[in-house]
C-alpha cells in the first residue's frame, strides 16, 4: 500500500486548498500516480502552533510503477507546478505532498525516508489514514493506525 498525505492552508494555482485537493487525482494520474482511495478533508491547526491559517489535510492510497525516489520526485514536481516555492520549514503553503508509506518498505536516504519519520506523531495524518485504511500497520512499530492514535492521545493526556 502506498500512502500520500496532502496538506495546504493557502490557495494554489488551482484555487482553495479544497479545490486543489479535489483536482489532485487527475493531476497525479498524468505522472503515473493513480488514486485508489482518498480520505475526507480534515481542518487542523498549524503544527507547530502559529498564527497561520488552519490547514486542510487528507491522505490518499495510490498505486504507481514509480520507485519511492521517483515518486517523491514526481510529488515535488506537482507541488512546483502548482506554485509551491520552498523557503522555510513549517511555512504556510498552497500544497504539500508527503510520501507516508511505500508498501512495507523501511529505508532512509537522501531523498526519502520510509515510512515518513514523523507520521506516527501527526494526528492530521493518522485520522484520515484511519478513515481509508483502518487495517494499515506501521512497518516499524507493528502498530495499527488506531493504536498509533491511541498512543498519541495517551502522550497528550500525560503531557
Amino acid at each position: 500500500m502506498i500512502i500520500i498525505a496532502y496538506g495546504a492552508n493557502l490557495p494554489s494555482h488551482l484555487g482553495s486548498p479544497s479545490e486543489t485537493y479535489h483536482a489532485l487525482p487527475e493531476i497525479l494520474a498524468k505522472s503515473g500516480i493513480h488514486v485508489d482511495r482518498a480520505s475526507s478533508l480534515y481542518e487542523t491547526a498549524p503544527v507547530p502552533v502559529s498564527d497561520q491559517p488552519n490547514y486542510m489535510n487528507a491522505v490518499m492510497r495510490v498505486h504507481t510503477d514509480l520507485t519511492p525516489d521517483a515518486l517523491m520526485s514526481a510529488l515535488m514536481d506537482v507541488e512546483a507546478a502548482l506554485g509551491r516555492i520552498r523557503h522555510h520549514a513549517n511555512e504556510a503553503r498552497g500544497i504539500d505532498l508527503d510520501l507516508i508509506a511505500y508498501h512495507d518498505e523501511v529505508t532512509s536516504h537522501e531523498h526519502v525516508t520510509l515510512p515518513h519519520p514523523r507520521m506516527h506523531q501527526r494526528r492530521f495524518v493518522l485520522d484520515p489514514l484511519l478513515e481509508i485504511t483502518p487495517d494499515w500497520v506501521h512497518p516499524v512499530s507493528g502498530k495499527l493506525v488506531s493504536e498509533l492514535i491511541s498512543s498519541l492521545t495517551q502522550q497528550n493526556i500525560a503531557a
